[in-house]
């Protein structure tokens, strides 16, 4: 029998990093051995925006969503044993890119691996944080300008690693629809690369080999068909944009070259089960056409809508990437879908529809002006309501959310609480333990003069790598990297796009939404107020705000008025302007895990304050018994993802309003 040839499969990774450098490392390590192909480095949120594990704003976010990388003694750890020089490594860090590139590079260093051979990634995409993820730090301007030197950096010194991901993942979780993930996905690139261009950085006969390393990072949605649409147009345009804007002339750099993760936001709590075969369509989307076929692929575990997975729903995750690389045909042929009358006519469609977005943030100014003006911000937050609402009046349907809801008992979440990872709580005693020996052990003159060494590049013009390199390796942590460059360049609050987007379900007679606002009003006469008043806080470091923005949007559309200052505030900023505002609620929005810890500060200051009569509730990614244990501490309720029904929720905060005020029940559905 002939044998087929059969093309080279992706690089398979899974995203995963969690309490201590020393307990990722090991799960690395049997990730690797069980067949993973490259790493993917989850950061807990202290190190994606620059806080040392000891900060106030740290509190309860430490080793929860990845692993806290505070030092260069943390980074050894983390890839100990771990050979540098022959790894695939990409690393989920934007705000302090920089920083963790250095670190990296000077681990490998001390391992004898030489910096050319250095092959992987960074995020370092610092648009999509302002408009959907919340880790960044710096204002537009200089976060620009820390892209620039680390992309100019890398091209003359680690030339094999991808300095940039331009990453739309993010995007489309909150609310992109494929032709604005694409344009802003490419507006982005285009002032990355304008950036870089106009630096004088590079020689202008050098400005391929930089648009041959920009790489960029995808979601692939369950609608597989569209995704991999959506995956050709952006190939295609990619292209025009290297030839025509900037003259690159080598195919091979003008390459669309992407990995992916595949969409976490549809993955349900109700029947997680249903979570494997979302997942597996999702994949298809981004590995069925050649040549739209993604570079690396990491998947999401099914119960990730539940919590942290455990290593071994990771190694499902893995498996179903092996049995359809090295089982199936998919390999062995050419693209099977060109020629197709039905792909072409959707690709071009996206194409067409993209490059006219694309236009109309150019005449913004470009994506730096479009966030600023908060544009872009609004866009999402308005696509994220119409979806919401579609799904909500049954039009976009979720099996086991909407529809088909009725199910047998799972054996998988028979434990609910077994069916995740937990963080053992003493965890982050001991991280900031082991940062405080760090500190009392290292040459402090070193660190203080590399600190000052790198405030003074930031305030002139020259590269801000080598200075940072130099931190590195003189055992600056994290925070005091950060809060070098704050001091120099300040910080920035993201617009939330609240304030302006449009309504997405209306409040006619009949209706829902009618009827809480309805509730809403009668409430407020009952109370003598002219509204009533929601203060929706973000404590932590959770930067994940689009539960939130739903939230308020609608708690506006039903008739309050909504106190919503955006994310990263402390339990005590949100407890003051609960009391300037006279707020008759409390929501508070936390996803990464944090919720057992500043949930019931929040409580704490409002009893000690004398506002006890004002309900909290919390919503977020919360496992029953937290839920349990928010409600005993005085949590008026708790919502999770299965709770899908914004309109509900908000009718429900009335009666807690109502409760709290002990006003008689209103008897008007919601």
């Amino acid at each position: 029998m002939t044998e087929r040839h059969k093309d080279r499969p992706w690089l398979m990774r899974t995203y995963a990093g969690h309490s201590t450098a020393e307990a990722s490392n090991e799960l690395y390590r049997r990730n690797l051995a069980k067949g993973q192909t490259g790493l993917s480095v989850a950061f807990d949120l202290p190190t994606q925006t620059g806080y040392d594990p000891d900060h106030v704003l740290a509190r309860g976010e430490v080793g929860r969503v990845g692993v806290p990388v505070s030092h260069l003694g943390d980074m050894r750890r983390l890839f100990q044993d771990i050979p540098l020089e022959r790894m695939n490594t990409s690393m989920t860090i934007n705000a302090t890119a920089m920083w963790l590139l250095a670190l990296y590079q000077v681990v490998a260093e001390e391992q004898g691996a030489d910096p050319g051979a250095l092959q992987g990634t960074t995020q370092n995409d610092i648009v999509k944080e302002y408009l959907s993820r919340g880790t960044h730090v710096f204002p537009p301007g200089p976060s620009l300008r820390l892209t620039t030197d680390m992309i100019t950096y890398t091209v003359n010194h680690v030339p094999k690693w991808n300095p940039i991901n331009i990453c739309s993942y993010h995007l489309q979780e909150a609310g992109a629809t494929p032709v604005q993930e694409i344009a802003y996905a490419m507006s982005t690139a285009v002032a990355v690369l304008d950036a870089v261009r106009d630096s004088g950085q590079v020689p202008p006969e050098g400005f391929g080999a930089v648009v041959g390393r920009i790489s960029f990072f995808v979601n692939a949605g369950v609608r597989f068909v569209e995704e991999m649409c959506k995956m050709r147009a952006f190939g295609r345009i990619w292209d025009r944009i290297a030839r025509e804007r900037y003259g690159i002339t080598d195919p091979k750099q003008r390459r669309f070259r992407y990995g992916v993760q595949v969409n976490s936001l549809g993955l349900t709590e109700a029947q997680p089960e249903n979570n494997v075969q979302r997942i597996v369509l999702e994949m298809l989307a981004v590995t069925l056409s050649k040549d739209a076929r993604a570079r690396a692929v990491q998947l999401p575990a099914w119960n990730e809508a539940l919590g942290l997975p455990r290593p071994w729903d990771q190694q499902w995750s893995l498996r179903i990437q092996q049995v359809l690389a090295h089982e199936s045909d998919l390999l062995e042929y050419e693209d099977i879908f060109d020629g197709s009358r039905v792909i072409g006519a959707k690709v071009d469609s996206l194409v067409e529809e993209a490059l006219e977005e694309m236009d109309r943030i150019e005449q913004m100014g470009g994506a730096m002006a479009a966030v600023e003006s908060g544009y872009l911000k609004s866009e999402l937050v308005a696509s994220h309501a119409a979806r919401r609402a579609r799904i909500e009046s049954g039009e976009e349907k979720i099996i086991g959310v909407n529809v088909h809801e009725a199910t047998e008992p799972s054996p998988l979440t028979a434990d609910l609480d077994g069916a995740v990872m937990t963080v053992d709580p003493e965890n982050e005693a001991r991280v900031v333990a082991a940062l405080h020996a760090w500190r009392d052990g290292r040459d402090e003159a070193r660190a203080t003069e590399s600190l000052a060494a790198l405030k003074k590049a930031a305030a002139g013009t020259e590269n801000l790598m080598a200075a940072t390199v130099e931190c590195a390796r003189a055992g600056v942590t994290t925070g005091e990297w950060s809060w070098a460059l704050r001091d120099v360049f300040g910080e920035f609050r993201a617009p939330t796009g609240v304030s302006s987007a449009p309504v997405a379900v209306t409040a006619e007679p009949g209706t829902p939404l009618a009827a809480v606002r309805a509730k809403a009003a009668r409430t407020a006469e009952d109370l003598g107020c002219g509204r009533l008043r929601l203060l929706v806080g973000k404590p932590g470091l959770d930067g994940h705000s689009n539960g939130a923005e739903q939230i308020a949007v609608r708690a506006r559309d039903a008739g309050f008025e909504v106190v919503y200052q955006g994310i990263r505030l402390t339990p005590e900023q949100i407890v003051s302007a609960a009391l300037a505002e006279d707020v008759h609620c409390v929501g508070l929005s936390i996803l990464s895990g944090s919720h057992a810890e500043l949930v019931p500060d929040v409580l704490h200051r409002l009893r000690e304050a004398g506002a006890d009569d004002v309900p909290v509730i919390a919503g977020g990614i919360i496992p029953p018994a937290d839920a349990a244990a928010l409600v005993r501490a005085g949590v008026a309720a708790v919502f999770t993802p299965k709770d899908f029904g914004i309109t509900e929720i908000i009718g429900r905060i009335v009666d807690e309003i109502r409760k709290a005020n002990e006003l008689d029940p209103l008897e008007v559905p919601a």
